[in-house]
């Protein structure tokens, strides 16, 4: 959980590329102002990021061998799509930073991708050197399809129709245990996955041909979450009386990229409102309650 601190974090600091205008770059080649600008600032912050990522949360526990650490089973796989989710947005957000940088459009998306998985290697490293925790095969995975859903599209399509998205409300469950689940919001918002939603928004528009009449900023969304979580691993859960379950969504949602963005800051507040599945009408099934519909489902 502590990871996704710092993945959530990546995702700002790649972000703020998105509100350049790129109709100044000139049709005859790289604008290496603009790209040397970019890679200063993103490795410099980067780089701030994991000197800190390494004094908060690694100098207190001893070091060793490089290890690996299986918690495929833990958190009912929330904490993977976290990765899945911070690696594609990290690697759209590179992708737009060199398309303003004037690179074509092919290698803009193949060096954002790559990035996206780059970028979150090392905190792998880091927690195999650590006694406290180890590598997880499972996250670097995760952290391998979250660029590869974003380079796919542009190779099947040559533009984005699927949009990884992300919502998050309050739970009872936090302050049941609030040293694992976090206490207040801001703690909660990263560590309780009863409170997540993951999403894939479906562009329906650009699937169906360009005389269509479907509305533009209208998407249909699948969600994933999961409840009774208070411990990692179900028998644990089980022994404190939970029985932990997983959610299944099917949503409306609306596509941002679809309104005019005329001026820079709308650019980027459309670019963040789209990683966000906002409230809409939803049909959840789960286990325990079957098919439950919420007039608005955050």
């Amino acid at each position: 959980m502590r990871k996704l601190i710092i993945i959530f974090s990546l995702v700002v600091i790649f972000n703020p590329t998105l509100c350049q205008n790129r109709d100044s770059i000139a049709s005859d080649g790289v604008n290496k102002k603009r790209l040397h600008t970019f890679i200063l600032v993103g490795s410099s912050a980067y780089a701030i990021s994991l000197i800190a990522l390494n004094q908060l949360w690694y100098n207190d526990f001893p070091r060793e061998g490089f290890h690996f650490f299986d918690d495929s089973e833990e958190w009912k796989q929330m904490d993977k799509l976290g990765h899945f989710y911070s690696s594609y947005h990290i690697g759209l957000a590179t992708t737009k930073a060199l398309q303003w940088s004037g690179l074509p459009e092919k290698k803009s998306y193949l060096w954002g991708a790559v990035s996206g998985f780059l970028i979150l290697l090392p905190i792998e490293v880091f927690d195999g050197f650590s006694s406290q925790y180890g590598a997880s095969a499972g996250d670097i995975v995760a952290n391998a399809l979250g660029p590869a859903l974003l380079l796919g599209q542009y190779a099947a399509w040559r533009e984005i129709r699927i949009h990884p998205k992300f919502s998050f409300s309050r739970s009872s469950y936090a302050e049941l245990r609030p040293e694992v689940l976090g206490e207040g919001f801001q703690e909660e918002f990263i560590k309780d996955y009863n409170g997540q939603t993951y999403w894939l928004s479906f562009d329906i528009y650009k699937f169906l041909n360009s005389n269509t009449n479907f509305p533009k900023w209208l998407n249909i969304s699948v969600g994933y979450g999961a409840e009774n979580l208070l411990s990692a691993r179900d028998p644990n859960n089980i022994s404190m009386g939970f029985d932990p379950y997983r959610q299944y969504f099917l949503a409306l949602d609306f596509d941002f990229t679809h309104f005019s963005q005329r001026r820079n800051f709308t650019k980027v507040l459309f670019h963040l409102l789209n990683m966000i599945h906002i409230p809409a009408p939803t049909l959840e099934y789960n286990r325990q309650n079957g098919f439950v519909f919420h007039f608005l489902y955050f």
